[in-house]
């Protein structure tokens, strides 16, 4: 009796050519991310080049992760970028005025910027960009606990600067979450007012 054959079939890895879409079609989305971790206009552009760099050079992924990959390389960017665990980098959110100053007229994204370096690292990862507490913690190397206390600080900071209901009224272009999103959102506690600021993790 012949050997049954198995058919396969290939793998199919994200490519540069895949990468440099990804980065083109969703350059305003990826640089915003930059702009809310870095809190910083230069510091966003290099975080954003560094990105499309990691993600085109780095490990081979699966076609399908190159969007959530893209984001994932930013976000390691922007942590190594500012540290945002050290003193120096809670000193630099203090002395800088340039994220706040290009954020003006936009109430959304200078609540966000106010928040000090750690704070809102886990407030764009985690509610923004729905992050687990684990991954979070691993990506920022400090504890879950430490996680969940600059969460509920981030937010309160936030609600009392906004007020919920007007951040339920502001949009800033952010996509809406395809129907399995929205119920992954809710599990990891998806707030109404996080899609305000136009932060989304791509599935």
């Amino acid at each position: 009796m012949p050997e049954a054959k198995h058919l396969t079939r290939p793998t199919q890895y994200a490519s540069r050519g895949d990468f440099c879409r990804v980065f083109y079609e969703e350059t305003d989305s990826l640089y915003r991310l930059s702009f809310l971790l870095t809190a910083d206009s230069e510091k966003a552009q290099q975080c954003f080049v560094s990105g499309l760099e990691n993600s085109v050079n780095g490990y081979p992924v699966f076609k399908d992760w190159a969007r959530s990959w893209a984001r994932r390389a930013i976000i390691q960017n922007g942590v190594r970028m500012i540290n945002p665990r050290t003193t120096e980098g809670n000193a630099a959110w203090d002395s800088n005025a340039d994220g706040r100053t290009l954020a003006k007229g936009q109430p959304e994204i200078a609540a966000v910027l106010d928040l000090p370096p750690f704070e809102r690292f886990v407030f764009v990862m985690s509610v923004l960009e729905h992050y687990s507490e684990h991954e979070c913690s691993i990506l920022l190397g400090c504890s879950r606990r430490e996680v969940v206390a600059a969460r509920i600080g981030a937010l309160r900071q936030i609600g009392s600067a906004m007020g919920s209901d007007s951040m339920r009224q502001v949009s800033v272009g952010s996509e809406k979450p395809r129907s399995s999103e929205r119920r992954s959102a809710q599990a990891r506690g998806y707030r109404p007012e996080a899609a305000a600021i136009g932060g989304r993790r791509a599935g």
